[in-house]
């Protein structure tokens, strides 16, 4: 598959880690599974590609393409593996509305 510029920048881009929670963050804020699924598929390649995100996650790197496929569904303990071998970390954070909805 040919990259294009806009794919070589994004993973460019994402190589700064503020860059890649940013991005994911925003992926997460979609609701949408696919593009969350995405976002780490192209983390991973601008932390050096599957082999050497699922060596630094202690993850069998076959396992790692299923798992993020459009079919995939990350185990938590997967994703957090999977974050830190990209040195991300999974937070939570109150929302704008987290008062009234706890109201």
């Amino acid at each position: 598959m040919r990259q294009t510029e806009y794919q070589k920048d994004l993973i460019e881009a994402l190589k700064a880690p503020e860059e890649a929670a940013a991005y994911l963050n925003a992926a997460l804020e979609e609701g949408d599974k696919d593009a969350f699924l995405l976002a780490l598929r192209n983390i991973a390649e601008a932390n050096g590609g599957m082999k050497v995100v699922a060596e630094r996650a202690h993850l069998n790197r076959e396992s790692l393409y299923r798992t993020l496929s459009r079919r995939g569904n990350p185990e938590i303990r997967t994703l957090f593996n999977l974050l830190h071998g990209m040195g991300l970390r999974l937070s939570v954070e109150p929302s704008p509305l987290g008062k009234q909805a706890a109201a």
